[in-house]
């Protein structure tokens, strides 16, 4: 399916959602991008979600079948928390990750956006028993904030909801176990740092246990200390978004449109 056969069958809504949903669109789709953009993708599975401004139990989710870099903020198709597809839209959803995004939007109403990817550094710690160690700046991000779900199969499952929220709690991402990771933000530029800053945490805990050498741990104080310097920045309003923005932009991106 081409490009231009796909902006076809995806007719404009700029204008004809309100300017708040209109920006969250524009803001996802950019996400979506971005996660192509960095290679942060799996064909056209995983998934991103953002919650519909001022309509707590809709939110919007990726058409499926498209690669990320082919979304944008028209064709992404806002759903309710029951998974009733609210747009007229030649597209489906893809049923795990309604699973998975209204078991956090339902629970969550702190959340915003919800990231999960299937990257090659966070499914092979997603598959080491300590999980995510504290060997890098990076990861000590997530320090005591990081939560686990053991692997169920694939999330077609919706009493797995409950669990996914259970163990999900109050933290800002979760190691989903043999599988892929998971963020959380109050904004879609929060979840999306989070992401970049997990997938380079396990990138770095993969080379650095696989290059033989004994590894450091910092102490614990100094873990805590550096988590709770990480908190005292705040990053819902995120300085890097209208950069990364940019990279789309300088690259032709339609995520815009």
């Amino acid at each position: 399916m081409g490009v231009d056969k796909i902006n076809k069958m995806v007719p404009s809504l700029h204008g004809k959602v309100s300017d708040e949903e209109w920006e969250e669109r524009v803001n996802l789709a950019a996400c979506y991008q971005l996660v192509a953009h960095y290679g942060m993708t799996d064909l056209i599975f995983t998934h991103i979600s953002a919650r519909v401004p001022g309509e707590d139990n809709h939110f919007l989710i990726n058409p499926y079948g498209l690669f990320f870099d082919e979304i944008t903020a028209s064709s992404l198709i806002k759903v309710d928390i029951d998974g009733n597809v609210l747009d007229e839209t030649p597209f489906k959803i893809n049923p795990a990750g309604y699973t998975i995004h209204s078991a956090v939007h339902g629970a969550r109403h702190d959340v915003a956006c919800v990231l999960h990817t299937h990257t090659t550094a966070g499914m092979a710690v997603s598959a080491q028993k300590q999980g995510l160690l504290p060997l890098t700046q990076n990861s000590l991000m997530f320090y005591n904030c990081l939560a686990y779900h053991g692997y169920e199969g694939i999330a077609l499952d919706l009493d797995e909801r409950e669990r996914l929220v259970r163990d999900l709690g109050d933290s800002i991402a979760m190691i989903l176990r043999n599988h892929g990771l998971l963020t959380v933000g109050g904004t879609v530029s929060e979840a999306f740092r989070r992401i970049y800053y997990l997938e380079k945490s396990c990138e770095a805990q993969i080379k650095a246990l696989a290059g033989g050498s004994e590894i450091i741990i910092p102490p614990r104080e100094v873990c805590e200390h550096a988590v709770s310097q990480f908190q005292s920045f705040g990053s819902r309003t995120t300085l890097e978004w209208p950069g990364l923005l940019r990279i789309l932009d300088r690259k032709g991106s339609n995520y815009r449109d």
